[in-house]
């Protein structure tokens, strides 16, 4: 059978110890689970000493599927393996283990998963790797809010399918990894202030960013950054701005409150329910609209509405 295996790393300021309480205690997974966000109804159950070699994590969901963990390994402060047995929507048997390092006060966090599958189901083993690679990004990165700041500033909720009324926005195409959307989007914000600035253009509008397209593969991704702006609104001829519609529609709407740094989860819900509830997506990726201004908002009380647009 065709294996597959994927691994992600972060660092953590904070102690081995704490670290690896929040990792080999099956108690604590359901607060920074990358995948029960997408139903918060699923059902759970982890056996009484959950920190063990032999205690179980079970879960059993219509929309995240049933599945069961199992310790097999522990080592304190260092190391913790367990045995995953997905049970549906299909069944496979893997390995997932966190490799933990201290790096002076700090800790180095390596989750991995090793597996295999069906050889009939051999050309799926690209996207499956991609697919669990940002999950443990996802969860990486809530350990480390957790083990920091003793919480996760990312909340989701699931609005539904709505009216999307028609959008008009003007800013710049880019490039990004799904790992860095911060680093990439960064300096599109400060040429789109620039050329508004340049070209007198009304910078009330709400920030927007357009999918376009995805590289499941590579993780990466193809989009527009800009504002929106008023259907009437006479462009400059001039203008370096690309001018990007999209008329109304449907749309399956979820809303993110907290850090940027977490849209990811928002994404993951959208895309699970869109699956869960047989929505057929249109060609556009998805919109962000930043509802709320990072110069005056918290960072956990950050509001992005993610829409996929239906057909």
């Amino acid at each position: 059978m065709p294996a597959w295996a994927t691994q992600k790393t972060i660092q953590i300021d904070a102690p081995v110890s704490k670290v690896y309480s929040l990792v080999s205690d099956f108690h604590t997974w359901t607060a920074w689970s990358p995948w029960l966000i997408a139903d918060p109804k699923t059902k759970v159950e982890v056996s009484q000493t959950s920190d063990q070699i032999g205690s179980k994590y079970h879960w059993t969901s219509d929309i995240v599927g049933e599945g069961e963990l199992k310790h097999t390994t522990l080592e304190l402060n260092k190391y913790v393996e367990c045995e995953l047995r997905f049970i549906r929507p299909m069944k496979s048997v893997c390995k997932t283990a966190f490799q933990l390092h201290p790096v002076g006060d700090k800790t180095e966090l390596t989750w991995s998963i090793d597996g295999n599958l069906p050889w009939y189901l051999f050309w799926l083993k690209p996207t499956i790797i991609a697919m669990i690679g940002m999950d443990y990004h996802r969860g990486l990165s809530m350990i480390r809010d957790l083990a920091q700041q003793g919480s996760i500033p990312s909340r989701t909720e699931v609005i539904g399918v709505e009216s999307f009324p028609a959008i008009r926005l003007a800013g710049f195409p880019s490039s990004g990894s799904f790992y860095a959307m911060g680093d990439s989007m960064a300096p599109v914000i400060q040429r789109i202030d620039q050329e508004y600035r340049e070209e007198g253009l009304p910078k009330e509008g709400t920030m927007v960013a357009v999918y376009t397209r995805f590289d499941m593969q590579k993780a990466s991704i193809e989009y527009i950054l800009g504002r929106a702006i008023p259907d009437t609104l006479i462009m400059p001829s001039h203008s370096k701005l690309t001018d990007w519609r999209h008329p109304a529609c449907r749309a399956l709407h979820v809303r993110h409150i907290g850090s940027y740094e977490h849209l990811g989860n928002a994404w993951s819900v959208a895309n699970r329910i869109a699956q869960h509830q047989k929505l057929k997506l249109s060609r556009c990726a998805g919109l962000e609209i930043y509802t709320t201004h990072p110069a005056d908002t918290p960072k956990d009380q950050y509001q992005t509405d993610v829409y996929l647009p239906l057909r």
